[in-house]
């Protein structure tokens, strides 16, 4: 079995807009998101999945789509940020923006990119005091072909991200069309509500995972705070890696709200240690997930 691959996803205020531990994602606060990342990598996270600056739509354009606008240098600035201090595997986020409005994001030479391989429906309202956050678009196989063939030229590995089991024919149908490169990085993704909602379950978890290829290395985020940390403790036994952080589930247990990042990354050194699963270093993550060396 592999060593275990942590990834934090630090920086998103969309999912959980009541938790004033997370900052927001403006330029004034690159610094302070910057610093979650650090500490999570010092806790023994090898992947930064960054969300970087950028504010979500108020309502659907015209295009027919609701996604997150960017902010390319306030991206360039978290991302200069942490390469500066640590040895860390940068993955850019929003896989929910537009095709075009993420490319010059790849001048900033990121490790990764997610690509979501399924519609975006989301509906984040966890909190009846805020309103809800919701996210919509059709990601077509052009789009798709579109990612897969300019991430290579870039030297970037697409995150591929998967919400239900549609997505999965996807991925098989580029991998056919000889448009990815093994291993794949796929991360399932178990109770982010939506119309792209796959419940957190023992069930539909090995649901999801038997409908992976071999060629697939899986990564497994829950945004359930009651099913997290049973569900990724049964990805560690299974041998798939895990996602936390304050995108995913701020809590540590029931009620009790996480103060830093950094604490979900330790809770779940300890689970891995006490199932006697070592935790990859970036480097190590490379080596599993055939990327180069730091850029």
């Amino acid at each position: 079995m592999d060593k275990l691959i942590i990834t934090a996803a630090c920086d998103s205020s969309v999912s959980y807009p009541s938790n004033s531990n997370c900052p927001t994602p403006t330029r004034e606060n690159a610094e302070a998101i910057t610093r979650e990342y650090l500490r999570c990598i010092d806790a023994g996270a090898s992947i930064a999945h960054l969300h970087g600056v950028r504010k979500l739509e108020s309502t659907i354009q015209a295009d027919g789509r609701k996604l997150s606008k960017i902010d390319v240098e306030g991206w360039a600035e978290i991302t200069q940020g942490i390469r500066s201090e640590r040895d860390s595997i940068i993955q850019f986020g929003i896989a929910g923006a537009r095709f075009e409005d993420r490319l010059p994001l790849l001048d900033l030479e990121p490790d990764m990119m997610s690509v979501a391989f399924n519609a975006h429906d989301e509906y984040f309202h966890p909190d009846p005091e805020y309103p809800p956050n919701a996210i919509y678009s059709l990601h077509t196989l052009d789009e798709l072909r579109g990612y897969a063939e300019e991430l290579p030229k870039r030297g970037v590995k697409p995150e591929i991200e998967v919400f239900h089991s549609g997505a999965v024919w996807n991925l098989k149908k580029l991998h056919a069309e000889a448009l990815l490169e093994q291993p794949l990085w796929v991360t399932l993704f178990l109770d982010w509500e939506g119309g792209s909602w796959t419940p957190p379950t023992e069930a539909a978890l090995l649901y999801m995972v038997d409908l992976l290829p071999d060629y697939v290395n899986y990564n497994v985020s829950v945004m359930s705070p009651t099913a997290q940390w049973k569900l990724l403790s049964m990805v560690i036994g299974l041998g798939g890696h895990v996602r936390v952080g304050f995108e995913d589930n701020p809590y540590l247990s029931a009620g009790e709200l996480a103060e830093t990042n950094a604490q979900l990354v330790d809770k779940i050194v300890r689970i891995a240690h006490e199932q006697g699963r070592e935790i990859a270093s970036p480097t190590e993550a490379r080596e599993i997930m055939g990327l180069d060396g730091p850029r």
